[in-house]
């Protein structure tokens, strides 16, 4: 696999490069300590070095830094724009105002124009509900976005991580009431990340439904920095609470997956990243792999990666770490449903 070996995006038969640039890293400042956004320069240059180097897609959201990752990527593809696939989402909240946000007709047909304006497009590629909208019937989405293609500001639009039968009732509703059906679904997927592979993925080939998979790298789990020396704790510098506790036995599991596929990697004479992309990319159903590099250091390192490619023996040895269609943790999944998250829901 290469940059140049092109995939097409579900049905649509729009070619795209298997690997996706992900902005969520990207703002407006001048960079800052580590968690902080790169900053619009640096950002810029990232762009243009990903751009150039064979990357044909794009995806951010206009909740990445309250709209300053739009507002970078829309000044680095002044006079780039038409080689460009690009992916957008609605849905997280842009103000004080709870009313602005969420996936109703109201708030849609405000997000869209505030993307595109930030964007400085006519017209979004892809754009995407950020998470499912437990309070907007789904039919009123649908028919938003189906009005937004029918005047031709977005082109195609899609999902992320609606649960299985969330994308089977999009779809259903769309063919019974004459619109035009989602094109993709954004979801979580690693080698620690493997819920999707059970029904999500099976769904989407389905359907034909472009998938964009995000968080090849587990949110750093897979970065190296997550490895057992002599039973120590792990490497990793800090810590986000929930995220990197490793206090229960659920996150033990998962530290010491990371470990023993660390030390594959190593068996093999690959990084962790080259092992993480590469795995990613293998899946028939991704039909790209976004990126998230803070630097062009970090670029380069996944566009390396890009050119990997596993032998069965080594999908193998990765299954027998992680088995297919295993999370570690409910909320590596991207959303926690609420009949899981509320306890009400579930008691009398």
């Amino acid at each position: 696999m290469s940059l140049s070996e092109l995939r097409v995006f579900g049905r649509s038969g729009t070619p795209i490069s298997p690997l996706t640039l992900g902005t969520m890293n990207f703002g407006e400042g001048t960079g800052g300590p580590p968690g902080a956004p790169t900053g619009a320069d640096e950002s810029i240059r990232i762009i243009h070095s990903a751009l150039d180097a064979g990357i044909t897609a794009i995806d951010t959201a206009d909740v990445y830094s309250q709209g300053e990752s739009e507002q970078v990527v829309g000044r680095a593809l002044r006079g780039r724009r038409d080689d460009v696939f690009l992916a957008t989402k609605f849905h997280g909240q842009m103000s004080p105002n709870p009313a602005h946000s969420g996936n109703s007709r109201r708030w849609i047909t405000q997000a869209v124009e505030g993307s595109l304006r930030r964007l400085q497009t006519d017209r979004i590629d892809l754009y995407q509900a950020h998470r499912p909208d437990y309070n907007t019937d789904v039919l009123e989405t649908i028919t938003t976005l189906n009005d937004l293609i029918r005047q031709g500001k977005i082109l195609y639009y899609g999902t992320s991580v609606f649960t299985p039968a969330q994308l089977v009732e999009a779809q259903w509703l769309a063919t019974t009431n004459h619109l035009i059906p989602p094109l993709g679904n954004q979801v979580p997927y690693s080698m620690l990340v493997r819920a999707n592979e059970r029904d999500v993925f099976p769904i989407t080939q389905q359907y034909g439904l472009g998938v964009l998979a995000y968080g090849p790298l587990a949110g750093g789990w897979l970065s190296g920095s997550f490895v057992l020396e002599s039973g120590a704790a792990p490497t990793r510098v800090h810590s986000l609470p929930g995220r990197y506790d490793i206090s229960g036995p659920s996150s033990e599991r998962k530290l010491h997956a990371a470990d023993a596929l660390a030390r594959l990697a190593d068996k093999l004479e690959l990084s962790l990243v080259d092992l993480s992309i590469g795995f990613a990319l293998t899946h028939p159903a991704i039909s790209s792999v976004i990126i998230g590099p803070r630097s062009e250091e970090h670029l380069a390192a996944y566009l390396k990666a890009a050119d990997v490619q596993l032998g069965e023996s080594v999908l193998d040895a990765i299954d027998d770490v992680v088995p297919p269609g295993t999370n570690f943790v409910e909320r590596d999944a991207g959303a926690i449903v609420p009949s899981i998250e509320f306890a009400e829901l579930r008691r009398r």
